[in-house]
């Protein structure tokens, strides 16, 4: 049984520095409800309690917990720190969040892929680090179970098929693992990614974890339906994990199937491109494939199940460590503890090399060092010398990485919807496809998981504060583990705060096309468009067509943004206008031209993005068997930034239709 407390009655060790990162989104007349998603995520589990005593290791088990203030600073992204405390009351910690980025193949001059020559699926380059240097479950297979004292089981893919066929696969990933695009037309593949038939030289396991689900410890968790194949060393030495997700049950299922249908299969293919090709960090998708079986779901957890199409989906990625990983060792007894030492070397060592031997390059620290251990004026911090520690300099990197994808999710307007503990990468990868969305009419606290309904934790304008409240879980573990003190943490979570901060201004004031960020002109700019639903990505694309004409009329002026800013009243018209001459003002000041501004700011503000609605269209007709609208989304997306003559269509507003249940918000249920 869990219980929850208010993080501010809690006894202090020290503070830790914090900031509410909520960026620009809300005017004094919305504070109130800032103020309630902000309180949302206020709690921590008490001591885990079996047969009524407090879950403790002997002597206590440490932790670090965090103080968030109920109230937002006027006009939305603070300056200044909040507090965060530490505190030692024998209660089983909670972890943290990812980095890294995914790497595309290097390209020669030509434009064609490096690396040498093509393969065949049997001639890839497994490694299994994962399998080889980690403890695994003694037992293989077998029934849904508390599994102890291990980071994986093996198992073997059992999904039913029935005539499978590929739906769809990519280009860039096939590149990346040089693998020749004549293995997609091979009669047998549809069989080898879903399981059915295994690769030579695959190791199949299922990965434990832990997490934190909408705030609260939810124990073990577990690839309850993703089974990873191996690593495939690509011709550059680097390394991919190959994972197929709606291949069958594991020891991690619960309750579940282990399978997926077509409908989540096809949005986390094509969000996995899409995301990548956006500039985002994330996880890829090599290929879709159907299964030919159907599968029950409950769309919407209200009954009315009904039977879907299955599928299966090839994920990809450097490695699907999560948090979660890490969590579940801290948060058994104190046998399991050592396995957090034992991943954060293995985590350091094949994706943090630069960590791993002391001394190291401190260059890349010295400038975080500077800002991070000034603290604020009431709560100086002393001077931290991470590089004196690899896991502190890890921890300060995995924070650092998770504050650039999260800043750059604000920036493009994605929402994210379900970033539990166990959904984020220890590699700062965008992971885990569920309910997501990209923001249509602007609204900061959208959230596309039904499930989220009625706090709206998930919301886009809380995901930097969510953000760091997970990096902060992963500081519990490490330093429940004893790898980090106290001091190391407080840096770490100060440098999500300003890595965060300092990415998110830069974003958004290169999409408006200024050199120097302007936090007065964004936060009208961004209350303007949330008070009359603008269009998020098509507002930020017109606006590079903003110039001035000389002599000409307020509606030539804002001519440019007619297909944002819709039916305005004359009231609002007036206020667009005093926002666009302030804008003109700094434009001015700055003397770039216009075209050269346009150019820069095309470059930045895609013109195309994965919009619920267009996945919805492409499901459907795949559901019927046409796979088109599939593959023409995928090639859509690999060029987000750029004027695509004939595709003009997918720019558009979303019709009304796509604003029902089912479309702009989904379960979690897939």
């Amino acid at each position: 049984m869990f219980h929850h407390r208010a993080c501010a009655s809690v006894p202090s060790l020290v503070t830790l520095p914090a900031v509410f990162l909520r960026p620009l989104y809300y005017s004094s007349s919305s504070s109130s409800s800032s103020s309630a998603a902000a309180t949302a995520f206020c709690s921590f589990p008490r001591p885990w309690r079996r047969s009524g005593q407090p879950w403790r290791e002997a002597g206590g088990r440490r932790r670090v917990c965090a103080s968030w203030s109920s109230s937002l600073p006027p006009a939305g992204m603070a300056e200044g720190f909040k507090a965060l405390k530490l505190e030692d009351d024998g209660v089983p910690v909670e972890t943290v969040s990812g980095n890294g980025v995914s790497h595309p193949q290097g390209k020669d001059k030509d434009g064609d892929t490096t690396g040498g020559s093509r393969k065949k699926l049997e001639e890839l380059n497994w490694d299994n680090s994962f399998t080889r240097e980690l403890p695994g479950d003694t037992r293989t297979g077998g029934p849904v179970r508390q599994v102890l004292h291990a980071c994986y089981s093996k198992v073997s893919p059992s999904v039913s098929v029935k005539e499978p066929e590929l739906v769809a696969w990519s280009q860039p990933v096939a590149d990346i693992l040089d693998l020749d695009p004549n293995e997609f037309k091979r009669a047998d593949f549809p069989l080898l990614f879903t399981g059915v038939s295994l690769l030579k030289g695959s190791l199949p396991y299922a990965q434990c974890y832990g997490g934190h689900q909408f705030g609260v410890w939810a124990g073990q968790l577990g690839d309850g339906r993703a089974i990873t194949l191996g690593e495939v060393l690509n011709n550059q030495g680097e390394r991919w994990e190959l994972q197929l997700k709606g291949a069958g049950k594991t020891p991690y299922s619960r309750t579940a199937d282990g399978l997926a249908v077509l409908r989540s299969s096809v949005r986390e293919f094509l969000c996995s491109e899409a995301m990548h090709h956006l500039g985002i960090p994330t996880t890829r998708a090599l290929c879709l494939v159907t299964t030919g079986e159907g599968v029950l779901r409950d769309m919407f957890y209200d009954g009315n199940v009904k039977m879907e199409p299955g599928a299966v989906v090839c994920r990809v990625a450097p490695s699907f460590i999560r948090f979660g990983t890490f969590q579940i060792h801290a948060a058994r007894d104190k046998d399991d503890v050592p396995l957090v030492k034992q991943l954060a070397d293995y985590t350091i060592h094949y994706h943090y090399p630069q960590f791993e031997h002391l001394p190291f390059d401190r260059q890349a620290l010295d400038e975080g060092l500077s800002e991070a251990s000034k603290g604020d004026k009431e709560n100086p911090l002393p001077p931290i010398d991470i590089s004196k520690n690899k896991y502190a300099a890890w921890f300060t990197e995995v924070a650092v990485q998770t504050a650039i994808t999260i800043a750059k999710w604000q920036a493009v307007g994605f929402t994210h919807g379900v970033m539990n503990t166990d959904n984020m990468s220890i590699l700062g990868l965008t992971i885990d496809y569920g309910p997501f969305g990209f923001l249509d009419a602007f609204d900061p606290k959208y959230t596309p998981n039904t499930t989220d309904l009625p706090g709206r934790r998930y919301g886009f304008a809380n995901q930097p504060d969510i953000g760091l409240w997970n990096v902060m879980q992963l500081a519990n573990t490490l330093y429940t583990a004893e790898l980090i003190t106290a001091e190391e943490a407080q840096f770490g979570l100060g440098r999500y705060a300003d890595k965060f901060m300092a990415d998110y201004q830069q974003h958004m004031s290169s999409k408006v096309g200024l050199k120097q960020y302007n936090k007065d002109l964004l936060s009208k700019l961004l209350n303007n468009m949330a008070f009359d639903k603008v269009d998020y990505t098509n507002f930020f694309r017109s606006l590079g067509n903003l110039k001035v004409v000389p002599g000409g009329s307020d509606d030539e002026l804002l001519a440019p943004l007619k297909n944002a800013l819709l039916d305005l009243s004359k009231e609002r018209k007036t206020v667009w206008l005093d926002w666009v001459h302030d804008y003109f003002e700094l434009l001015a000041a700055e003397g770039v031209p216009q075209p050269e501004r346009k150019a820069q700011m095309d470059s930045v503000n895609p013109k195309y993005v994965l919009r619920n609605y267009l996945c919805q269209s492409a499901i459907d007709q795949a559901e019927q068997g046409d796979f088109s609208e599939v593959q023409r989304l995928l090639k859509l997306m690999e060029r987000p930034y750029d004027d695509q003559p004939g595709m003009e269509k997918y720019a558009r507003l979303p019709p009304a239709w796509a604003y029902r249940p089912g479309v702009c918000m989904l379960s979690c249920s897939s």
